[in-house]
C-alpha cells in the first residue's frame, strides 16, 4: 500500500489484503495475544489485542431517538413536467434534468431492534445531492401528524416509548395522551387504519405534511406541500398479518428493499406539489401552518413534477444509512421553511440531535457531504475529516477573497411582526373533527377497511385504564358518533374483568 492509499471499501473476490493494526503494522494472525510466559497475565503492550477491544467497546453510537430502525439506498430525482412558473430552484429546472438522491425509510417510535411490521408512522427521509447545496426533505407516509404545538413533541414521543417504572409499552401512557390532545385523531384515524402497518417500504406514499415556500427571483413566492405517490401502488398489512410478521421476519421491510433493487426490481414514486398563493391562503378554510390538516386534492389539485427511483444499494448499512443525517433546514436556493411551529422547530432539533449522535462535524461524513460546500469560519471539533480548511484563513481576511451569493428576501406579502407571546393554537372545535370523519367516509368505501379500524383500536385500547377508555370513546364518538358506539364496544368485550 503507497503513501495515503486508502482501504478497498467494496470487497472484491479474489482479493487478498494484508490485515494489520488500525495504524497499519501487518500482523501475523488475528487470534494472536501476547502475555507473560505460557500461563501468564495479558501484556498491556499488545496494542492490538488493546487497539480491537477498545474499537469494540465504542461501536455502537446513541440510536436515533424517533426512527430508530430504518432502510435505505441510493437513487435519483428526475424532473418530468415543467414547473418553471412556481419554481426557481436549480434542482427542478428543466425536463429530463437528473439529481442523486439517498433515501432512508423508518418507523418512528421502536427501537433499532423493532419490528418492520409495528403499528407506527413511517419516516420516508430523502437526501438530494444538488450543484446548489443538500436538499432534504424529511417526511412521513401520512399527510398529517399527531400534533400542532411542537412543545407536545417530546411528551407525545414519551408516550409512545416505554413506561418510565416499569419499562413497559403503556396502553394508557398511549391513549391517555391521544384522548386529552384530540387535535391528534386525525392522524389517529391513519394510525389504526390497515395505511398504519404499511405492507414495506416500497409499497407507501410519502408526503411533505408541512407546508414550504418556493420563492423566485422577483420576491414572489408560493405555499407549496409534496406528495410522493408510490408506483407500486399501496399494499397494507392486516393487524393480524402484521402481528405474525413481526414474529416471523421482522426485519421484513429491509429484507424486501435490499432484494427488490439487488434483482433490479427499482421501485419508484411520482412526485406531485400542492400549490396555494398568499392570497388563497388567506381565504382558505384550514390553516396552512396546522400540521393535523390536509389540503383536501378537491380544492388543492395535485401537480406532477417528478420521478424518485432507488436503483442502488448501499455498500455498508453503517457507514451510508446509520449516518445519514437529515434535516428540514436543509434547503438550497428557491426553499423556505415556512411559519408552521412544528416545522421551525424541527428546523433546530434536527441538526442538534445529529451534532449529539454524529458530532459537530456531522457534514463532512462521505455520505451527508455537499457536492461544493466551502465555510471555514467552521473549524476544528471532533473528528474533522476534510482536511479542516488547511491555511485558509479562519475569520474574513482581506487576503483571501470569497464570493457571497445574493438571496432576494421574499414579498413583503408575508411580515411578521408583533410583541412576543406565548401561544397555543385554537382550542379544539367542531371542524378539527371534520377531516377525521372525511377519512371514516373514505374506509368505508373498500369493503372491511372500517371493520379492521374498529378492530385495529380495540385490541390496542383494550389495555387502557377504564377513565382513559372512556375518554377515548368520547373522541371518536365526535368523529363520528357511529364510530365511537362500535369501538366503545368492540373494546370493552375484549376488556380483561
Amino acid at each position: 500500500m503507497v503513501a495515503n492509499e486508502k482501504p478497498a471499501s467494496t470487497f472484491r473476490y479474489g482479493e487478498k489484503p494484508v490485515y494489520t493494526t488500525s495504524n497499519g503494522f501487518p500482523i501475523e494472525h488475528p487470534s494472536k495475544w501476547q502475555r507473560v510466559g505460557t500461563h501468564g497475565p495479558l501484556l498491556l503492550q499488545d496494542f492490538h489485542l488493546i487497539d480491537l477491544l477498545a474499537h469494540f467497546d465504542r461501536e455502537r453510537i446513541p440510536e436515533r431517538v424517533v426512527h430508530a430502525k430504518g432502510a435505505g439506498a441510493y437513487g435519483e430525482f428526475e424532473v418530468t413536467d415543467d414547473i418553471s412558473d412556481i419554481s426557481s430552484i436549480d434542482m427542478l429546472t428543466g425536463v429530463g434534468k437528473k439529481t442523486p438522491a439517498v433515501v432512508r425509510f423508518s418507523t418512528v417510535g421502536g427501537e433499532k431492534g423493532s419490528a418492520d411490521s409495528a403499528r407506527d408512522p413511517r419516516g420516508f427521509a430523502m437526501k438530494f445531492y444538488t450543484q446548489q447545496g443538500n436538499w432534504d426533505w424529511v417526511y412521513n407516509n401520512t399527510p398529517i401528524f399527531f400534533l400542532r404545538d411542537p412543545t407536545n413533541f417530546p411528551l407525545f414521543i414519551h408516550t409512545q416509548k416505554r413506561n418510565p417504572q416499569t419499562n413497559l409499552k403503556d396502553a394508557t401512557m398511549f391513549w391517555d395522551y391521544l384522548s386529552t390532545h384530540q387535535e391528534s385523531v386525525h392522524q389517529v384515524m391513519h394510525l389504526f387504519s390497515d395505511r398504519g402497518t404499511p405492507y414495506s417500504y416500497r409499497f407507501m406514499n410519502g408526503y411533505s405534511g408541512h407546508t414550504h415556500k418556493w420563492t423566485k427571483p422577483d420576491g414572489s413566492f408560493v405555499y407549496v406541500q409534496v406528495h410522493l405517490k408510490t408506483d407500486q401502488g399501496s399494499k397494507t398489512l392486516t393487524n393480524e398479518e402484521a402481528g405474525k410478521l413481526a414474529s416471523d421476519n421482522p426485519d421484513f421491510a429491509t429484507q424486501d428493499l435490499f432484494e427488490a433493487i439487488q434483482k433490479g426490481e427499482y421501485p419508484s414514486w411520482t412526485v406531485y406539489v400542492q400549490v396555494l398563493t398568499p392570497e388563497q391562503a388567506e381565504k382558505f378554510k384550514w390553516n396552512i401552518f396546522d400540521l393535523t390538516k390536509v389540503w383536501p386534492q378537491a380544492e388543492v389539485p395535485l401537480r406532477r413534477f417528478g420521478k424518485l427511483t432507488l436503483n442502488k444499494n448501499v455498500e455498508n448499512y453503517f457507514a451510508e444509512i446509520e449516518q445519514v443525517a437529515f434535516s428540514p433546514s436543509h434547503l438550497v436556493p428557491g426553499v423556505e421553511p415556512s411559519a408552521d411551529p412544528v416545522l421551525q422547530s424541527r428546523l433546530f432539533s434536527y441538526p442538534d440531535t445529529h451534532r449529539h449522535r454524529l458530532g459537530v462535524n456531522y457534514q463532512q461524513i462521505p455520505v451527508n457531504a455537499p457536492l461544493h460546500a466551502f465555510n471555514p469560519f467552521q473549524r476544528d471539533g471532533a473528528m474533522s475529516v476534510n482536511g479542516n480548511y488547511g491555511a485558509n484563513p479562519n475569520y474574513p481576511s482581506s487576503y483571501r477573497a470569497l464570493t457571497f451569493q445574493s438571496i432576494k428576501p421574499t414579498n413583503p406579502h408575508e411580515k411578521w411582526a408583533g410583541a412576543a407571546v406565548s401561544d397555543l393554537f385554537d382550542e379544539i372545535q367542531p371542524h378539527d373533527y371534520e377531516q377525521a370523519n372525511g377519512l371514516w367516509k373514505v374506509l368505508g368505501r373498500t369493503p372491511g377497511q372500517q371493520e379492521n379500524f374498529i378492530n385495529n383500536v380495540a385490541v390496542h385500547l383494550k389495555d387502557a385504564h377504564k377513565d382513559t377508555r372512556d375518554r377515548t370513546y368520547d373522541m371518536f364518538t365526535k368523529v363520528n358518533p357511529e364510530l365511537g358506539s362500535a369501538i366503545k364496544t368492540a373494546t370493552e368485550k375484549n376488556v380483561k374483568l
